[in-house]
């Protein structure tokens, strides 16, 4: 039957007409009370305090309110102390009258105004209470070391319970570590104790957090003694009696402190956390590890604290339920504790509260509390803090277990529903009002609301809305040509329009309309789509060695109408107040850094609507710490086992160790490598030497460098023994033609193996039979044997002997007593021709006993005779040596047409043998050099002269020449060729009927019966001195120099009467004292006998001009026969034309002359000097 109700109970809800969800309803409306805010149900309050209990509530009207007290009714009016603040349910209780425990109980609050009445959950109020330690006296307690040990807390029960922490007299915490932990319940416990756990401040102190005051225990005395020590210690205060006579702690397996026996069980509620403590003693001290045996660990939950000896797990859940083991191991075994964990739940909501609901006369609707909890909870309602079976009958209100169902609801029906859910472990309390309205919509989002928006976010826009019936909500955009209910807009429940992705051109003002029965309202928002703020250069793993500086860049691009805030932290917090990091607004610059600046920096871009960020890791790396705790092990004659602890490694993992010694028997301050070993051991197995006192130190090396060295290790001497090698290097040679040098590497001191050492030279001619001759050298590694033949080869041997025997056999070398020159000469020399530039000569080896010495090689010396006449003073020899046996050589880069002439000498280790006899080959002809020089003379209007030198290297005889010659363009392309034949006599040629004004290339090359030597070219213009001449212009003919003349003179008239004039008036007008006084000879007026002026003329004759100066040779050149006004260009660039005309400009004194000119040429007139002439012609 009931499952049948709850199946009515569906259907109809599924075919509601309306409904409704919780709304916020505007205060200026009827509406029941809410309570909006609460003290917490279990309250602990502070007795220094006055004590507030919180109660506050909205409606409409304002509602009133009242009190209970462990379930009866509260009267304020009785309790002076207590009052409550005006417009609010709050109580207030002053303290300072009454003790704050006297108010201690339960208390519930009670809102109601003419719409219905809300009440609040039962606080229990609670006084905090920090308790004194009761006084006690500890006794010492001595222990023998080994043992386990238990140090007891046991604090005063406080509310809330304490914080338990153990510190000594100074304050400080007492270290703690897999042997030495504290339990949950504020014990301190120890696996096993130790020598250094002996002190006597062991203090354990519980801090009150509600209160802030610690409360501290009295000290405890803890001494560690060894079974001796203990017997010694007790006898004396026990009459002699021997009070452990146990026998002294071995290692044991572990054992279980806490928790005792195989299994135990333990109970959590959901939400809340799960803490199980596993301690064990034992020797060596037990490791602690834990399992879910019926299941894995909650990994993002679950931690392990207090060395693996606490499983913590956050917010548990049904899931966590079941069986964990935890488990303790040693060398010597293990020991397992299971714990059967069960959880159980309080109350607690499945879909939220019921909410409020607001519906109009005749609506239907629902009011839903669904909850769970283990046990299952059971649900009361209530309405206006009444049993709802006890309330008023409604025909249109029906209650199903966990819903109130209404239908048809009628005006005046408004009121409060209370819920409660409560089962073994808690309970739920909740309010939700049914407020029944006929009310016109509204929008309740401000007008004109401005939403800015990142482009490609989500954008919602709000029309908080509210009437009864609920109103419709409709969006347009701009001009609201049509509804938004299409993609990519979309409409919720609550009249959010929603644009999943924003982007530009959602940007624009929308309009949002509310309608229900009673009327229509509409809102105007807007909407601004941004940029979205991106970092486009992100800071970057950085690797620094200490003392350095780095920079990490952060580069950002934001929408330019938003304002950017850049934010730099560090491992998650703020960048530390130091001024060596620098913020700049584009990076972080961290100088001089140290390893405290390790760590991860975020660089956060933000804005008022979006933000970016991107981390770096910074890893400072130094070079490690030098190794420390050197020892040496098992120490035998010729190996030794060396450990050491590695020093930090400063984030930079340590490749190898490097082990050096100092043997201070030999080589006494100085240290030699010795081996090196993976960064990853910290042992090495030596190899040694006899007889040396060694010494070893230790180096790290990491990816920034070697590490200082380590201390030193003890000095371990080895014996001495018989040495273990011969020297190397063993040869012998003879530094003259009878004798034999027998050398050798010595042993080094590390290699003597003993003291007294010393060799054994022996030596022998490689004959048959021959017999060894044996001498002993000391101090020295070399020995000469005299009296030898010239080059015999011996064998030889050296062998190390010390006081401790000989070393091994040596190995045999080989050698040859000194050498002497050649006497033999090589037979049958003779060369052969095979070109103009190469000979090969030929030869017979010398026979070997006539070398008398290694072999190195032949030289062949030759020299040039010129023009086959045989002269006994030849050119200087040139020498040409082949290394090795060989019997020909090639003869390279020989002259032509010359006569050689050679020998051949064999050489060994001391020098050249005697030559061979003298032979001579002559070298055909070859083509010739090019001619020494080619010039061109003469050059006319249609012919030119060349005149050329024969070649240095004739290489035959010159049989002729040959010209060749063609015109060349501006654009450098090349004519036809001409091509003609010369005699070898001549030195010179005159080529007429040439083009004017053409440049020419011409090659001339010699020959000889050979062929064609290399040619010489040169380049050649025709021109006409004539026509250089005719681009002179006659200048005097041009009417702008006419104009420009007359201008000159018409100005120095005007000059001259305004002069006048001015001394008339005021005397004497002083310009010869100015003349006078100027030495600057360009300011002195010209004289006669330098310049003259006459006419003009263009004949070619090249006359000067009219007040031009010439030289005092009467010469006229060229270039500098045009009026001297060229000269005032600036720069000297003026010209003239073709046409006469002037090119620069008139403005100012010219530049001084070409220094070519010399001394006698004139100077250059300059303005002034022209206008003095131009008076004196006026």
């Amino acid at each position: 039957m009931m499952e049948r109700r709850r199946m009515d109970v569906a259907l109809l809800v599924l075919f509601l007409v309306h409904l409704a969800t919780s709304l916020e309803v505007p205060l200026d409306l009827p509406q029941p009370p809410t309570i909006t805010y609460q003290s917490p149900k279990d309250y602990i309050v502070d007795p220094r305090e006055n004590i507030i209990i919180h109660c506050e509530a909205k409606g409409k009207p304002h509602p009133s309110f009242s009190w209970t007290r462990n379930g009866t009714h509260f009267d304020i009016e009785n309790h002076p102390s207590v009052d409550m603040r005006p417009q609010s349910g709050t109580l207030v209780v002053d303290i300072s009258r009454e003790r704050a425990e006297n108010y201690e109980g339960v208390y519930q609050c009670t809102a109601r105004n003419k719409h219905g009445t809300a009440v609040s959950n039962n606080i229990v109020v609670r006084q905090s209470r920090s308790p004194l330690w009761s006084k006690e006296k500890i006794k010492p307690i001595v222990v023998q070391e080994g043992v386990s040990l238990v140090l007891p807390c046991r604090p005063p029960a406080g509310l809330p319970p304490p914080i338990i922490f153990w510190m000594d007299n100074n304050f400080q915490k007492l270290p703690q570590s897999q042997r030495v932990s504290q339990s949950l319940n504020g014990d301190l416990y120890f696996s096993n104790v130790r020598r250094v756990d002996t002190r006597s401040d062991y203090i354990c102190y519980a801090r009150f957090p509600h209160t802030q005051t610690i409360q501290q225990k009295q000290p405890i005395t803890v001494r560690v003694l060894n079974l001796d020590a203990i017997n010694d210690t007790m006898a004396a205060f026990y009459n002699d009696t021997d009070l452990f006579s146990e026998a002294p702690v071995d290692d044991r397996r572990p054992t279980f402190l806490i928790p005792s026996g195989p299994s135990s069980s333990k109970m959590v509620l959901r939400g809340d956390k799960l803490e199980m403590e596993c301690i064990a003693e034992g020797l060596p001290t037990p490791q602690i590890s834990w399992t879910k045996i019926s299941g894995d660990l909650p990994s993002k939950r679950a931690s392990l604290l207090n060395y693996n000896k606490t499983l913590h797990i956050e917010n548990v859940s049904a899931s966590d339920a079941g069986d964990y083991r935890c488990t303790a191991k040693n060398q010597l075994g293990s020991v397992h504790h299971t714990i059967h964990v069960t959880v159980k739940a309080a109350p607690y909501w499945i879909s939220g509260p019921p909410r409020n609901l607001v519906l109009a006369p005749g609506e239907n609707s629902v009011l839903t509390c669904r909850a769970s909890g283990t046990p299952k909870p059971t649900i009361t309602w209530y309405m206006n803090g009444i049993p709802i079976e006890n309330s008023p009958k409604d025909e249109s209100r029906k209650v199903e277990d966990d819903t109130i169902i209404f239908a048809g609801v009628q005006s005046g029906s408004s009121a409060v529903y209370q819920c409660n859910v409560s089962n073994d472990y808690g309970y739920l309390l909740s309010n939700a009002f049914v407020n029944v309205l006929s009310e016109p919509p509204r929008v309740l989002t401000p007008p004109n609301k401005v939403y800015q928006i990142i482009r490609n976010h989500q954008a919602l826009i709000d029309c908080s809305s509210f009437g009864s019936p609920v109103p419709k909500i409709t969006w347009f955009k701009d001009s609201r040509s049509s509804i938004l209910q299409e993609d990519p807009y979309i409409l919720h429940d609550n009249g959010t329009l929603e644009i999943r992705v924003a982007q530009a051109q959602h940007s624009g003002k929308y309009t949002c309309v509310a309608t229900n029965d009673l009327g229509i309202y509409e809102n105007h928002v807007y909407m601004e789509v941004k940029e979205p703020t991106r970092i486009l250069k992100q800071p970057e793993y950085k690797e620094v060695q200490r003392g350095r500086s780095v920079v990490f860049e952060c580069t950002v691009k934001h929408d330019p109408s938003l304002i950017p805030t850049m934010t730099w932290l560090k491992d998650d917090g703020e960048l530390p107040d130091d001024e060596r990091l620098i913020v700049d607004s584009d990076s972080l610059t961290i100088t001089d850094v140290t390893e405290d600046d390790a760590g991860v920096y975020t660089c956060i871009m933000n804005t008022t609507l979006d933000h970016d960020s991107a981390t770096a890791t910074l890893t400072v790396v130094e070079r490690p710490d030098p190794p420390t705790d050197l020892e040496l092990t098992d120490l035998k004659k010729r190996s030794v086992q060396l450990t050491w602890i590695p020093g930090d490694e400063h984030n930079s993992p340590i490749q190898k160790f490097l082990i050096q010694y100092e043997d201070s028997l030999h080589h006494r301050g100085y240290w030699h490598n010795l081996t090196e070993v993976p960064g990853t051991k910290t042992t090495a197995h030596l190899k040694l030497s006899p007889y040396v006192h060694y010494t070893f130190r230790v180096l790290a090396l990491n990816a920034v460098g070697f590490s200082n060295p380590s201390r030193p290790s003890r000095m371990y001497k080895t014996e001495p023994a018989a040495p273990d090698e011969n020297p190397a290097g063993v040869q012998g040679f003879g530094t003259e033609h009878n004798n034999l040098v027998i050398s050798w590497k010595p042993l080094t001191g590390l290699q003597s193996n003993g003291p007294g050492l010393h060799y054994r030279v022996m030596w022998r001619q490689k004959v048959v039979d021959s017999e060894w001759t044996t001498v002993t050298v000391s101090n020295n590694s070399k020995f000469v044997v005299s009296g030898t033949p010239t080059f015999v080869p011996y064998e030889i041997k050296v062998q190390a002997v010390n006081e401790h025997g000989l070393g091994p056999d040596p190995a045999i070398a080989h050698g040859y007593s000194g050498e002497d020159l050649p006497i033999g000469t090589p037979e049958n020399v003779h060369a052969v021709v095979r070109n103009s530039t190469l000979a090969e000569v030929f030869w017979d080896p010398v026979p070997s006993h006539l070398i008398r010495g290694h072999l190195k090689g032949y030289k062949v010396y030759y020299w040039r005779n010129h023009h086959y006449k045989h002269s006994p003073h030849h050119m200087e020899q040139d020498i040409l040596t082949f290394s090795g046996n060989h019997s020909h050589g090639m003869l390279p880069g020989l002259h032509p047409f010359s006569l050689y002439f050679f020998n051949v000498r064999v050489y060994n280790g001391k020098g050249d043998g005697p030559p061979s006899s003298t032979q001579q080959f002559k070298m055909p002809e070859g083509v010739p050099g090019s001619p020494t020089s080619l010039i061109v003379t003469n050059s006319n209007l249609d012919s030119l002269t060349l005149e050329w030198r024969p070649p240095h290297d004739h290489n035959g005889r010159i049989t002729g020449y040959t010209l060749k010659y063609q015109p060349v363009n501006n654009s450098n392309d090349l004519g036809p060729v001409e091509e003609l034949a010369l005699a070898a006599n001549e030195t010179s040629v005159t080529l007429p009927n040439l083009k004017y004004s053409t440049r020419y290339k011409f090659y001339l090359n010699a020959k000889t019966g050979a062929g064609a030597g290399s040619a010489i070219s040169q380049e050649a213009v025709i021109i006409r001195e004539e026509a250089v001449a005719s681009r002179q212009v006659d200048i005097a003919t041009q009417g702008w120099f006419i104009g420009l003349m007359c201008a000159i003179a018409l100005l120095i008239l005007i000059l001259l009467i305004i002069c006048f004039i001015q001394r008339n008036k005021g005397g004497k007008y002083p310009v010869k004292e100015k003349e006078d006084a100027h030495t600057d000879p360009e300011f002195q007026p010209m004289k006669d006998d330098d310049c003259t002026f006459v006419e003009y003329s263009d004949n070619e004759d090249h006359k000067p001009l009219k007040g031009s100066c010439s030289p005092s040779n009467g010469t006229v050149k060229r270039d500098d026969s045009d009026d001297s006004l060229v000269d005032y260009g600036e720069g000297g660039d003026g010209q003239f034309n073709e046409d006469g005309s002037f090119i620069g400009q008139y403005s100012g004194k010219s530049a001084s002359r070409d220094s070519a000119e010399g001394h006698e040429s004139s100077e250059a007139p300059s303005p002034i000097k022209a206008m003095n002439s131009l008076n004196s012609f006026v």
